[in-house]
């Protein structure tokens, strides 16, 4: 409901009709989007500081006046669906990760994909829409970040103005059912077609709350990230076992999260032998621990991306309102170095040893099914034909 909403705030209001809002947008030098993550929607634009007073007119005015309309929304619901098809269905990997994180995820909200699987959005209506708007579309529910060339105390009156005369609505249902404990590893096989096999293996780990996520982004560069990370060394360069290595967790989620290594199995290599090698890593970090220096060049990495980052308005903006969104507040992004500079390698393996146990792991194997013939036939056909 959250994903597909995003669609329709740009269908209009009675002030502004459909494509409107982004056509003035782009008529005054700016650009705009939006997306929505498991935690929220974010809704942004691009301006110069002179048209700030334009884009927050906008905003204001679908953040209560958006229309609905039954068909735009029959026809969105179509687009939504090929989206679908476009990034999950057709894509063997992202298919996967969905399938883990539902897997992972039996009860919490995160068990459900944000684009929603075909069921839920062939079932959507109107009319749910309509309450999910009404529901979670109010002022006292948004995260309002403006970042760049601009002066508070000239820009605050101007919001009052602007947004000041939307009446709040009831507080926003916050309840989130408590996913239970793990009591042991979950594995999931998906068969597809695709090139090569592909290897996850899920951790549950907690988000910006414990104080242990600062460790464990540095976890994640050492094992997993860029091409001097160990897994890549081992599995790519050393072994050869593998084409591609990686991992992912974000510490600003809501909720408690996974911290996943994925793995591009190299043709004609064993999954069993690939997936063991990665165990031998992480047991490799939790027996021995990280040496000084990964931890100080990680950490030396860690900390130009952060200040490179600050050259960006966007992303400045991007990491205030998510953390303001879900709950950390705006002054965990000012803290972010000082924290991550405490980190010892003492803290990393600690938390190696308290997370990345086989009873809070969930895997996903992807296994490549052989071509189906009458699809091969046609492609050779087609390609005759273009010659």
């Amino acid at each position: 409901l959250s994903h597909m909403l995003e669609h329709m705030m740009f269908k209009g209001t009675p002030k502004h009709e459909k494509w409107v809002f982004s056509r003035t947008i782009r008529k005054h030098g700016g650009t705009d989007n939006a997306f929505t993550s498991q935690d929220f929607t974010a809704y942004f634009e691009i301006v110069a500081s002179d048209q700030v007073p334009m884009a927050l007119e906008l905003e204001a005015d679908r953040l209560r006046g958006l229309l609905l309309d039954d068909k735009e929304f029959q026809l969105e619901r179509e687009v939504v669906k090929e989206e679908r098809r476009l990034r999950t269905e057709d894509d063997p990997q992202s298919y996967l990760v969905e399938a883990v994180f539902a897997q992972a995820f039996q009860i919490h909200p995160y068990h459900w994909p944000i684009i929603g699987w075909f069921p839920d959005l062939d079932a959507m209506t109107r009319e749910e829409l309509k309450r999910h708007y009404d529901t979670y579309y109010l002022p006292n529910n948004a995260t309002l970040v403006i970042v760049g060339d601009i002066k508070a105390e000239t820009l605050v009156p101007t919001i009052q103005r602007i947004f000041g005369s939307i009446p709040q609505g009831p507080t926003p249902p916050q309840q989130v059912p408590l996913e239970p404990e793990q009591r042991g590893e979950r594995r999931i096989v998906v068969k597809r077609d695709a090139q090569v096999p592909f290897i996850l293996a899920a951790y549950k780990v907690p988000n910006f709350t414990s104080p242990d996520t600062f460790a464990l982004t540095v976890l994640e560069s050492i094992l997993a990230n860029g091409k001097s990370s160990r897994l890549y060394r081992s599995l790519v360069y050393d072994q050869k076992i593998a084409l591609a290595a990686g991992a992912e967790y974000g510490m600003l989620q809501r909720d408690a999260d996974l911290f996943y290594f994925y793995v591009v199995v190299k043709p004609g290599q064993s999954i069993e032998t690939v997936e063991q090698a990665i165990y031998r890593e992480v047991t490799r970090l939790q027996q021995e621990g990280p040496t000084e220096l990964e931890v100080q060049r990680v950490k030396n990495q860690e900390e130009a991306s952060y200040i490179f980052g600050q050259d960006s308005n966007f992303r400045q903006a991007m990491l205030y309102g998510q953390a303001e969104t879900v709950g950390a507040g705006w002054q965990h992004v000012n803290r972010y170095l000082e924290e991550l500079r405490k980190v010892t390698p003492a803290d990393i393996q600690r938390v190696a040893k308290q997370y990345l146990v086989e009873d809070r792991r969930t895997v996903g194997i992807l296994i490549p099914l052989p071509p189906n013939p009458s699809t091969a036939n046609a492609t050779i056909s087609a390609q005759t034909q273009e010659r």
